[in-house]
Parts: structure tokens; sequence; C-alpha cells
């Protein structure tokens, strides 16, 4: 018989070796990154327009085309699912309507972004003559990136305590004053979660954008202008091999940008835990 020790150990042992690989591939993936493209990046690449299709000049349009494009997304996406999972957390009892629901939202969440940016094309771009914009984009990345608020918010307000909801109740609050005073607050670290995993995944697309908001290099002056972002103008460099070191570079900024939100909202929710906790 194995020692139950043994096996602890061993375990134990295990995890911490998917761990460390897991980390390792990170931390290979970003070092490969900032070491080819670090060196390139300055102040005059970040402020500065791109010439010559991108071989020279900065990225200036396409870090805003980003900011808008992946804003945009999450401000239309996040009250909708947010909505959806106070909806079936809430306001429902287990039932076919919302298994079927679910099932509806694991469906959008397997569908490949290729599929996503065919259907923004044809639904945004041809049928509602939106043309290549950055509302078509916004609302094409607004149904790619919903799946994953709605179930991330779903299991964030499912852990929030029953017994919050029966002093709330017992204190003569209605269930709307309960959701939005008790039971929102507890899960909003959750809930911010799901939405910086949305928000990152948006800055990073490029099959949906270049399909639904095109990839003009000039600075967007409306909803309706087509854009560029940065994932798609490092395709477009490391495709057509315009500019190894520009692409790189671009890169680079993308890779430091989204490592900069997630830090950032991590701080923000370790920051808002301590204080409710306070």
């Amino acid at each position: 018989m194995i020692n139950p020790r043994f096996t602890q150990v061993i375990a134990v042992l295990l995890l911490a070796l998917a761990t460390l690989f897991t980390l390792a591939i990170l931390v290979f993936i970003i070092g490969f990154i900032l070491s080819k493209g670090l060196a390139h990046v300055d102040i005059d690449f970040i402020l500065s327009n791109p010439e010559d299709m991108g071989r020279a000049g900065g990225i200036y349009p396409t870090i805003i085309g980003t900011l808008i494009l992946s804003t945009l997304s999450i401000l239309i996406a996040a009250p909708f699912g947010i909505g959806t999972a106070v909806f079936l957390t809430e306001y429902t009892r287990e039932s076919r309507v919302t298994r079927i629901i679910r099932f509806g939202a694991d469906c959008l969440a397997g569908i490949p972004s290729i599929i996503f940016g065919l259907f923004g094309f044809i639904f945004f771009v041809t049928t509602l003559g939106m043309s290549w914009s950055i509302l078509s984009g916004s609302l094409t990345l607004a149904f790619m990136i919903l799946p994953t608020i709605i179930r991330t918010s779903e299991e964030a307000i499912k852990s929030v305590p029953y017994a919050y909801r029966d002093v709330s109740f017992s204190l003569g609050a209605t269930l709307w004053q309960t959701v939005r005073k008790v039971v929102l607050p507890n899960a909003l670290p959750g809930i911010l979660t799901g939405i910086m995993l949305s928000l990152g995944r948006s800055i990073g697309e490029t099959a949906v954008v270049i399909f639904t908001a095109g990839s003009s290099l000039r600075t967007p002056q409306s909803l309706f202008d087509s854009i560029r972002t940065m994932s798609v103008h490092f395709y477009i460099l490391a495709r057509e091999g315009l500019s190894n070191e520009k692409a790189y570079a671009t890169a680079t900024v993308l890779i430091i940008s989204i490592l900069a939100i997630n830090l950032i909202s991590y701080w923000l929710m370790i920051r808002f835990i301590s204080k409710r906790s306070g």
C-alpha cells in the first residue's frame, strides 16, 4: 500500500512543476518579444504616424484605434453580460430556459473568431451599410466577448454568500436593492476579472478587426471611420515582410499595454477588497 504522505508529496511536486512550466512559457514569450522589439521602441515611435505603409514612422494611429475599439466593445458588452448574469442567478430559478441560455453562451464562447469576423462583415458592414468602421468592429467584438463576461459574472455572483441576501431581505430591502447594494459590490472583483480578460482578448484580436474595422492607418475622427489596431498592424507587417523591426516593436508595445492593464486592474481589485474588508 502506498504511503498517503508520499502520494501527497508527489502531487504537490507535479502541481508545482505544472505551474513553473506555465510561468516559464509566459516568461519565454514575453522575453523573446521584448528582446526583439524593445530596442526599437521610443517616444517618437509611439507618438508619430506610420510612413511608407508602416515601414517607417510610428504607430500612434494604431494605439488610438486599439484604445477606442476595445473600450467601446467593453462598454457595449459589459452591461448586457452583467445583466444576463444577474437575471440567471437572482431573478430566475434553474430551469430549461436557464440551461438553454447557458448552453448558448457556451456555444458562442467556442465559435472561432474568424466566424465572428465573417458575421460582422456580412451583417454590420454589408447589410446595415456601416462599412469598415469602429462601430462595426466594436459591435462584433462585443458579441465575441459577451459569453466570457456572462460566465465570469455569473460565477462571481454565485460566490456571494446567500446569508448576505437573507440579511438584506430581513431589513426590508427589495430584490433590486439587494442586488444593487449587496450582491454586485461583493461580486465586483470577479466581474472585473472577466471584464479584464475580455478587454485583453479584444485588444489582441486580429481576424474580427480586419473583417469589420478595416486597416486604415489614419487617426479616426468618428465612429464610422476605419482604423487599424496594433495587433492588425503587427500582423500586416509580419505577413507582408515590410519591416521585422517595426513588427516586433509594435508587438512589444502591445504586450506592455496588456500587462499594464492587467496589473492596474489587479491592483484596483486588491484595493477594493482591502477597503471593503477593512
